[in-house]
């Protein structure tokens, strides 16, 4: 009877060792490369300086996957790239190949099973985006789907490499922004605060975690009809929807209160122009699934604009702070309205009345 194997002990903090999920190629010339190039979208070329060659090629998933389509992918690893692959945090897969005879089988294969090879270089890479109604307690829309609806349009930037610069995509499925900073950004409005249901508050909420979770601290307890419940101080109440997971009788969403909004400019890396924070463009539209047409309509003019008229390099947002505001805006056709006036001087009179931030 064999002596049964020890489990390796869990990581209590930080990343696994990467090593030991990278392909052996990548292992032995860590750190030791000479030179890459891109033969096609899709495809990188990576020369290490031992001579030593590997490929990697690059598809588009849907991220919330089954497991039958799990299999198919480890399964195509199995069969072209020596069982390796990784997923970029834009819900890319990538495969590494160290023969290149096994590289044209291997796009023939992933095209085959429905998965567009693309996303390097100047193009629309696959669209960062977070839970959905899937899996996240607060969503005001399903970013998954939104990010379907748009790649739908978008397939042939994404296979591609004619855009000026790289452009990424993100989309939130609330105002706390899980997608993160993006060229363009498709993100939940709340317009309204949240409508409460005095009568189940007491039954299904820790009020003390309701009112800490409050970031502008505009919620306290509240006696109403003789039953503990909250209430909202709306003078304060900026609409992030933040109370509804810790209490779902805090009602954020609603046909009348939730609405889209898309973001532009913004950037993570440091190339060319430092890191900045995207600014709001459209507000108000409807949101509207499965397809959100509203949605799709106003991004496509946003992107054939930049396509036309930015310089080669340019990322969105420098394009933008080149050829000025009121020049993107009479670009792409878009309207000037009272919610892009910026009001943030009202912000040291909300949270100073915070117990979370001090001046």
């Amino acid at each position: 009877m064999s002596q049964a194997t020890e489990m390796r002990k869990p990581i209590e903090s930080g990343v696994p060792e990467p090593k030991q999920f990278m392909h052996p190629v990548m292992v032995k010339n860590f750190g030791a490369w000479d030179w890459h190039e891109r033969p096609r979208p899709g495809v990188l070329h990576h020369r290490a300086k031992s001579g030593d060659d590997i490929w990697t090629v690059r598809a588009g998933t849907q991220r919330q996957m089954d497991l039958y389509t799990l299999r198919l992918l480890c399964d195509i690893a199995d069969e072209f790239a020596d069982g390796h692959f990784r997923f970029t945090t834009r819900s890319n897969i990538e495969y590494m190949v160290a023969d290149e005879a096994k590289v044209q089988p291997l796009i023939d294969k992933l095209l085959k099973e429905g998965f567009p090879v693309g996303g390097t270089g100047n193009s629309i890479s696959m669209i960062s985006h977070t839970q959905g109604w899937l899996h996240c307690d607060i969503p005001g829309t399903d970013a998954s789907g939104v990010v379907k609806s748009l790649m739908d349009r978008m397939h042939e930037e994404f296979i591609r490499e004619e855009m000026p610069n790289r452009v990424r995509i993100t989309t939130s499925c609330c105002q706390i922004n899980c997608g993160g900073q993006g060229d363009i950004a498709i993100n939940v409005q709340y317009t309204k605060p949240p409508k409460i249901d005095h009568n189940l508050v007491a039954n299904q909420c820790e009020r003390p975690s309701v009112v800490a979770r409050c970031p502008v601290a505009a919620i306290r307890p509240a006696m109403v009809n003789g039953k503990p419940s909250l209430e909202v101080d709306e003078k304060k109440c900026i609409c992030c929807g933040a109370c509804y997971p810790p209490c779902p009788p805090m009602q954020i969403n609603g046909e009348d209160s939730t609405k889209i909004a898309i973001w532009v400019g913004g950037k993570h890396s440091n190339a060319r122009t430092k890191p900045t924070f995207h600014k709001l463009v459209i507000a108000n539209l409807p949101n509207n699934p499965p397809r959100w047409p509203e949605v799709e309509e106003k991004v496509m003019m946003i992107l054939k604009a930049y396509k036309e008229n930015a310089r080669d390099w340019e990322r969105v947002g420098e394009w933008i702070e080149r050829i000025g505001w009121p020049r993107f805006f009479e670009i792409t056709g878009l309207a000037f309205t009272k919610h892009h006036l910026d009001t943030w001087t009202g912000a040291r009179h909300q949270m100073n009345h915070s117990t979370h931030i001090r001046f």
